[in-house]
């Protein structure tokens, strides 16, 4: 982060690009009711049948209040994948630059590695599941660009410790994206309190997970006004539609459910990991700040297969880096968990 410049970052091609230009883009509202008849809309109202608010200005101004951040610091997209594709995008040069990711972790990393061209250098976490700074600062030359740490940790569960993470913001030259998918459910604070003191970090959040809106696919990223603009500058226009952004807005405003439900998740968690613990083909549960428990089994492939059949659906992670053997169990609602831990409990 010393002497951090975002202009050596951001790829030749986004300098110098002219962004487009939106029809709600060439002028300033007063809060007065306009006659729109600039983007060739069809006029008839039936709810949808204007162009959404390119900026999502209200859903922005909402999530800075309760985040303490400006709206100047936000990003919406289509997802957290079009946020972190866009990140790529903007700051790494396909077939020259190169991003570092930490496996086990999330899929996608990899495979927008793949799309955009960019070198992917994999440093496995430690046997307990943490970052290994010595070798990620080991792999570290002067074309990497982007370090991804997921904290809470996809699939593992657990939050990489502080000390570790503020050592990579320290020392790696480029920008470190800290995906908080499941911040909600950990005790621990968000990066998001930390985004003024490293002008290279990047904090990406969600509304899949603890606030249930996942099939409206609204990924949130917070970072400096300064990235903010470089990514701004290469969205799609109307990357988030109308019913998504009227959705998470009554859906952000309900704050007070979204608690009630996020307690009733770690509530839930804690049974399962119980239940769990009682089960002689469970050798061992990993700690986890998320809404899932990642569990070693004696034999992965035949209980997700036993599980399947029975009509229960979990994850089978042994293909990835030190998770040979494991399952991954979401936490459902009682009446899912009371159906999983039964059936766990028929296995033999």
């Amino acid at each position: 982060m010393k002497g951090f410049d975002l202009n050596t970052l951001v790829r030749e091609s986004v300098q110098k690009l002219q962004p487009y230009s939106s029809a709600r883009d060439e002028y300033v509202s007063d809060g007065s009711e306009m006659l729109f008849l600039d983007a060739n809309e069809n006029p008839f109202d039936n709810g949808v049948n204007r162009y959404p608010d390119p900026y999502q200005r209200s859903l922005k101004l909402l999530l800075a209040e309760q985040k303490g951040v400006s709206e100047s610091q936000i990003l919406l997209g289509n997802g957290s994948d079009e946020v972190l594709d866009l990140i790529y995008r903007a700051f790494c040069e396909p077939n020259q630059d190169n991003i570092i990711s930490l496996p086990p972790t999330y899929g996608m990393y990899k495979v927008l590695s793949g799309i955009n061209a960019v070198e992917n250098k994999e440093v496995f976490l430690t046997d307990d599941f943490e970052p290994n700074v010595e070798e990620i600062l080991g792999v570290v030359d002067a074309k990497s660009k982007l370090l991804f740490i997921c904290s809470p940790n996809n699939p593992t569960g657990n939050s990489f410790k502080k000390e570790r993470i503020k050592q990579l913001l320290a020392s790696f030259s480029g920008l470190v994206v800290i995906d908080e998918a499941y911040i909600d459910f950990s005790k621990d604070e968000s990066w998001l309190s930390q985004l003024n003191n490293y002008p290279n970090l990047i904090v990406t959040q969600t509304l899949s997970k603890a606030y249930g809106l996942a099939g409206i696919r609204l990924g949130i990223c917070y970072a400096s006004e300064e990235i903010i603009k470089v990514l701004n500058k290469i969205k799609p226009p109307y990357n988030v539609n109308q019913l998504t952004q009227q959705r998470a807005l009554e859906r952000v405003l309900n704050q007070d459910l979204v608690n009630k439900e996020i307690l009733q998740i770690l509530q839930e968690r804690n049974q399962l990991i119980t239940a769990l613990n009682n089960l002689e083909f469970v050798e061992k549960i990993y700690p986890t700040d998320a809404n899932f428990v990642l569990a070693k089994v004696d034999n992965a492939n035949k209980r997700y297969q036993q599980l399947l059949e029975k009509q229960v659906v979990v994850r089978n992670r042994s293909t990835q880096p030190l998770c040979e053997n494991t399952l991954r169990f979401t936490v459902g609602t009682p009446e899912e968990n009371k159906k999983l831990i039964a059936t766990l409990k028929e296995l033999n």
